[in-house]
């Protein structure tokens, strides 16, 4: 008889652990906690809980605290309303892409030419920030974009990140693919074939020497681009050309759609600029894209993973 209840004990204590465990890992992942005053009923048939798993639980729940609390503590640094929603997990079924309407050239379908595109069809409420240029090398935007943990695509041109190979390699090393924005940041459709396949290429041979990786995503400078462009463009191995719905300065934001709405899996662009060129630093344009964001709802999805 003693056994008996003995079992029962370990099993309502097992039990126990498991809803505490559950209700914290809850807490945490809606960042609040409205009490209802009923009361949880435990699981049919529940079995009892072995010490070791029961601790793994426990650790997993006190990481999961400690990096909502660096998550708060880092939005309050950066000044932020709010903290930055957390972006889903990546799809395991990556999303068809295809060439936005309006958006090709003749012969885009026949001849297999890279899709032009401006947002990514998911149902994820993310949004995917890109960055083009590499002008400004600001050392508080790789300490900001570190910190909160936001992802971001960057989009290199050859002259003005030669000079600084140890900051594209810190942000490189942070998980920011580094793309192409071609050698020379010419407009794209006054140049020959051979012109344009010299920027591209020129950029891919660039960033596999210096940074070990070769792109497979491409970004013509100020958007533009003819059929060359995207014949060159697939003749150096890039397969998407992401363009953007969305722009965001230090000051205000610009957009493609004449609502002027964020939208499900738009991509945003932005510049690597400082205060010579805006009327503020890039933490300051990074601060208005993610308190906008965040308060629309939307996390900031890793456009790589979406590819």
């Amino acid at each position: 008889m003693r056994a008996v209840v003995q079992n029962d004990k370990r099993r309502a204590t097992g039990g126990a652990r498991i809803g505490l465990v559950v209700l914290a890992l809850a807490v945490i992942a809606s960042g609040c906690a409205q009490p209802d005053g009923g009361q949880v009923a435990p699981a049919g048939g529940q079995q009892p809980l072995d010490a070791p798993p029961a601790r793994a639980l426990d650790s997993y729940a006190t990481k999961l605290r400690a990096a909502h609390a660096a998550r708060i503590a880092a939005a309050h640094r950066w000044g932020l309303r709010r903290v930055p929603l957390v972006a889903p997990p990546a799809p395991g079924k990556k999303p068809r892409i295809r060439t936005r309407k309006g958006f090709a050239v003749d012969g885009h379908r026949e001849l297999d030419l890279p899709p032009v595109f401006t947002t990514i069809p998911t149902r994820d409420k993310v949004v995917f920030l890109t960055i083009d240029d590499g002008a400004e090398k600001d050392p508080a935007f790789l300490r900001m974009m570190s910190d909160l943990d936001v992802p971001y695509t960057a989009f290199l041109s050859g002259y003005l990140v030669k000079d600084d190979d140890r900051y594209f390699r810190q942000m490189q090393s942070r998980g920011t693919v580094l793309n192409n924005h071609t050698l020379w940041h010419r407009y794209m459709p006054g140049l020959s074939y051979r012109g344009q396949r010299r920027e591209i290429c020129g950029m891919q041979r660039f960033i596999e020497r210096r940074y070990g990786t070769r792109p497979t995503l491409f970004r013509p400078p100020f958007g533009s681009y003819d059929r060359a462009t995207l014949r060159a463009a697939k003749a150096c191995g890039i397969d998407h050309v992401p363009l953007w719905n969305a722009e965001v300065f230090v000051d205000h934001w610009e957009y493609r759609e004449a609502d002027r709405r964020l939208r499900p899996g738009d991509i945003v662009l932005s510049h690597f600029r400082g205060r010579e060129q805006w009327k503020g630093a890039m933490p300051d344009m990074i601060r208005r894209f993610l308190n906008k964001v965040t308060t629309e709802g939307y996390a900031v999805g890793r456009l790589e993973d979406y590819l």
